[in-house]
Order: C-alpha cells, then structure tokens, then sequence
C-alpha cells in the first residue's frame, strides 16, 4: 500500500557523536523524500562533527574521526538539507525524540532557520511501540519479514523505516492513511519545544515542565521574574528551546501593545 500523502514526506536517520541533544553532533544524514505521486529521491551525507567521536559510538555505527575527517562540516551542507526537507513532513524512528530536536539545533547553530509549526512529524517508533512493543529490527522483520542488514547506518535505518510505515498502514484499519492522521497519532505528550523544556496545559497555553516554576504559565513567569528569561537564554539549553522561549516573549509584548 502507498502513503495517501498531500505533501512530500522526508524520512530521515542520524547517527551521531552520542545522544545529548544540546552537546552532540551529527556525523551521518540520510534523507529519502517521498513525493505524493510516489516519486522517490535519497541522498546521504556523512558530516566532520568538528568534535571527537567517542570510540564505544564509533563502536556501534562504524563512522570514526578519520573517516570523517575530510568531509563538509554540517554548516556547511546545510542548506543543502534544508533545501531537501523545506517543502516536506518529517518521519523517522524515534524521530520526534531525538532526530529532529537535534537536527534543529544543527539547523540553528549553522544560522538555519528551522521551524515546525507549518509541517507535521510522524514518528514510527512510537506507532510501532503503541501496537506491538518492538525495536526497529524486530519491526522490520514483523512488519516487513525481513531482516535489517547493516543496522546502525543512516541509509539502512532510513530505508527500513520507510518500509515500516508502509507496511503498519497497511496492517491495521484504525491507522488513516494520510500524515495528518499519522503525525497526530504518533506524537505523545504536546511540547512547545523539542527537548520538553515547555509543554502546553489542557487550555493549550505553555508552561514550564521543569525546575522551581513547572507548570506555570511561561509568559507569567517572564513577566513576574524576568531575569528568569535572561537565565534560561545564558543557561545549557537547547537553541531551538530559547528560540521558542523569545517567541513566547516576543508574542506576550506585542500583546500588550495590542
């Protein structure tokens, strides 16, 4: 069964110098853009992370500092990427977690604006751990009856969850074959931010999750503590987080000039 898509979907792997969103960097992208007419384009790239890659993840995904040594950092393949995904959905494996926050803080250190409000994010991970509980081995053989050969490299993992999705939509009747339905169903709780810095309360309105003001109203901590608002911009949180938290800032003023 093909993907009932309004709008090209990219799905995309990272493999990376380790898992800390605000720390890490990217050595490896592969991106393949699924179009509506179910035309397909793929490209791979590996990235100098211009920082040491540690021996036990060189261990996992085979990409070490000399291999990576002479290729384009990642500011400067970026706008190369973003040309690729701009007009695009995103999905991915585990992709709302960790693939996207960490490609926007890429996007955003390499001065690449990077959004998500005008596209939805399809995660397959959680699909596949909300109906069967598996990893992405285990749901390529499930779902696909095949076994994931050179598991750990971007183009392999990218490939394999593509098919996933394919396969998932067409498995179970409840799934809506449009992204849409797909990105709502695979989101878990709704965050402001890809790191869950901010949430959003049941009236729709952000709110700290964390620290001495979780679960009040960001906007009413800026306003009653501003020197919060410096703190947080200063402090080792994630770009696309302070982004988000200047928007907030930025909307509360205009409001009030309003």
């Amino acid at each position: 069964m093909s993907l009932n898509l309004t709008k090209p979907l990219c799905f995309f792997d990272l493999e990376t110098t380790g898992i800390n969103i605000t720390t890490d960097r990217i050595v490896e992208i592969s991106i393949l853009k699924v179009y509506p007419n179910g035309n397909k384009e793929s490209k791979t790239w590996l990235v100098n992370p211009e920082m040491p890659i540690p021996a036990e993840v060189s261990a996992i995904h085979g990409i070490t500092d000399d291999k990576v040594a002479n290729e384009p950092t990642f500011k400067q393949l970026a706008t190369e990427i973003n040309n690729m995904i701009k007009d695009a959905d995103l999905a991915g494996f585990n992709s709302n977690r960790f693939d996207i926050p960490l490609l926007a803080e890429e996007m955003l250190r390499a001065d690449m604006d990077f959004d998500m409000k005008s596209r939805l994010a399809i995660d397959v991970q959680t699909i596949f751990h909300k109906m069967e509980q598996r990893t992405l081995s285990a749901a390529y053989k499930f779902y696909c009856d095949k076994t994931l050969e050179n598991a750990h490299t971007a183009a392999a993992d990218t490939l394999a969850t593509y098919e996933v999705l394919e396969a998932q939509v067409e498995r179970y009747e409840d799934l809506e074959n449009n992204a849409k339905f797909l990105a709502e169903f695979s989101s878990r709780k709704r965050f402001a931010d890809f790191a869950g810095f901010i949430a959003f309360n049941k009236e729709g309105q952000e709110v700290f999750s964390f620290g001495k003001h979780k679960g009040k109203l960001v906007t009413d901590v800026l306003e009653t503590e501003p020197g919060y608002f410096g703190w947080l911009l200063n402090a080792d949180f994630p770009l696309y987080t302070k982004k988000v938290l200047t928007a907030i800032k930025l909307r509360a003023f205009n409001n009030k000039l309003g």
